[in-house]
């Protein structure tokens, strides 16, 4: 394995959001009178604005419009997002320090709003690690299209194919694959099915793994 950059997705995998969203959703379907179907709230994980909305109604059409939906959701999700440091995940900040001290250049690829990636990451204090953010809101095409980690390896002016890529989500994976980069996938709510485990990319329980595995590399070579 040879790299020159490493790329990020940020919610599930660098900051322990998904959870929290996820509650947001179950309570607005409880405002709404609606039910909580979380196979269909799993199948947003991942993926940008249109591709959410896309996910949710493909189940939430038959009782409401998303628009109130979406609404009664973020409602109860953006006031914690935006005022609140959401937990950093187990290993992130020692990832990060490891490759801060090797000089590789680091970014993030995320589907979430540049704005709100950006306050996220400040919140948690970890923002000054990365040398930009790549999100949702700039590409045509999300997660699982390789749109969004080709933007961010062109940002750092690496090849894809020397960029380490992590993720959480199956979506995530198949973008990064897609992008021809080497992957690492550390699951959160989703854990993968056996298609996603047959693309023969690494995955583990934490970055914790993770980074002692590229330690053990480096000593290695």
């Amino acid at each position: 394995m040879s790299y020159q950059a490493a790329i990020f997705d940020m919610d599930g995998l660098l900051l322990d959001t998904e959870r929290v969203c996820m509650q947001a959703f179950e309570q607005a379907c409880v405002q709404l009178s609606l039910p909580f179907v979380k196979s269909a709230y799993l199948k947003i994980i991942g993926r940008n604005a249109k591709g959410i909305e896309e996910a949710i109604m493909s189940h939430y059409a038959q009782y409401i419009e998303y628009a109130p939906l979406r609404k009664a959701w973020m409602d109860g999700y953006w006031p914690v997002v935006e005022n609140q440091a959401i937990p950093v995940k187990s290993g992130v900040i020692d990832l990060l320090e490891w490759l801060k001290a090797q000089n590789i250049p680091v970014a993030v690829a995320t589907s979430t709003h540049n704005k709100l990636a950006a306050t996220k990451l400040r919140l948690a204090k970890i923002d000054h690690y990365f040398e930009h953010i790549s999100s949702g809101c700039e590409v045509t095409h999300g997660k699982p299209h390789p749109e969004i980690f080709l933007l961010a390896a062109k940002r750092l002016n690496v090849p894809a194919e020397q960029c380490l890529a992590f993720e959480d989500s199956s979506n995530g994976v198949l973008s990064a694959l897609a992008a021809k980069m080497q992957v690492y996938q550390v699951p959160d709510l989703v854990i993968p099915d056996q298609e996603i485990i047959a693309l023969g990319h690494q995955i583990q329980p934490s970055l914790d793994v993770v980074l002692t595995q590229l330690k053990q590399q480096k000593k290695a070579d």
